[in-house]
């Protein structure tokens, strides 16, 4: 199996070629509840969870982006039973992350305005790898509450105050047309990733190196976020048209070494 490359193909014919345990990180956006038109391609999710599980190193982590569609009235809770799943079959919900997006498209109707799509991050054992985005804080805040004293007062002089912590787990981003990415030849896509969520969520979970695999490649955010970071990364796409939109946008940047994130 050739590193840094898009195969065009099922998912599950490229996973059923890897060796177990060989991937650090799978990052993706499957094709859930047919919200976008994907060529008739046949989603087998239960299928692709096993596999995601055989492949995933210990300490591995798959972060899984995902919404519900509303059908009659209803949200369908697809999210829901796919973070079960992946659950029963052996693999840890590690953390519950919301994707923002601060400009979403309207929606009409009698409720509001979809704004999120989950980020699970299921783990195979746990995480090997954390390297948390950092922000100032507001105010010198405590670092822990283990010096309480018998009485269960706190002894301040002996308490580390912090200046910077980690970022919640909702992540805010805009999107559209350039803003999730400059790259124009990415909108022939119909559902893209903003580059910098791929972005926080490889540098959080990987170093450098590390093997990072996208089953949906789509227009290959996560191949050019992986290169950003020296990581080194494979996909699978099962659309021909996709992979041609892919191949044109990563040739531009690696072929120039012009790789840069919005």
């Amino acid at each position: 199996m050739k590193q840094n490359k898009i195969y065009n193909e099922n998912c599950l014919i490229t996973m059923a070629n890897l060796p177990a345990e060989c991937v650090d990180m799978v990052i993706t956006s499957p094709p859930y509840d047919d919200i976008r038109n994907y060529k008739g391609y046949v989603f087998e999710f239960e299928k692709i969870a096993n596999e995601l599980l055989r492949v995933i190193k210990i300490g591995g982590v798959v972060i899984w982006v995902v919404a519900d569609a509303t059908i009659d009235g209803s949200e369908t809770g697809t999210s829901f039973r796919q973070a079960l799943y992946f659950k029963d079959i052996g693999f840890r919900l590690h953390d519950t992350m919301i994707y923002y997006k601060n400009n979403p498209m309207p929606q009409t109707g009698n409720r509001y305005h979809q704004h999120f799509e989950y980020m699970f991050c299921f783990s195979k054992g746990s995480p090997k790898t954390f390297n948390p985005i950092i922000e100032p804080t507001k105010y010198q805040g405590l670092a822990n509450m283990k010096n309480r004293g018998q009485n269960g007062s706190l002894d301040y002089e002996k308490i580390e105050r912090t200046k910077e912590k980690k970022v919640g787990n909702v992540f805010f981003y805009s999107i559209g047309g350039g803003i999730s990415t400059k790259d124009k030849v990415a909108y022939n896509h119909p559902a893209i990733f903003p580059e910098k969520l791929v972005y926080d969520q490889i540098v959080t979970w990987t170093n450098e190196n590390d093997l990072v695999y996208d089953p949906f490649m789509g227009s290959g955010t996560t191949a050019k976020i992986a290169e950003v970071l020296n990581r080194k990364w494979f996909g699978s796409e099962i659309s021909k048209e996709y992979c041609k939109i892919a191949e044109e946008r990563l040739n531009e940047y690696i072929v120039n070494n012009l790789l840069e994130v919005v």
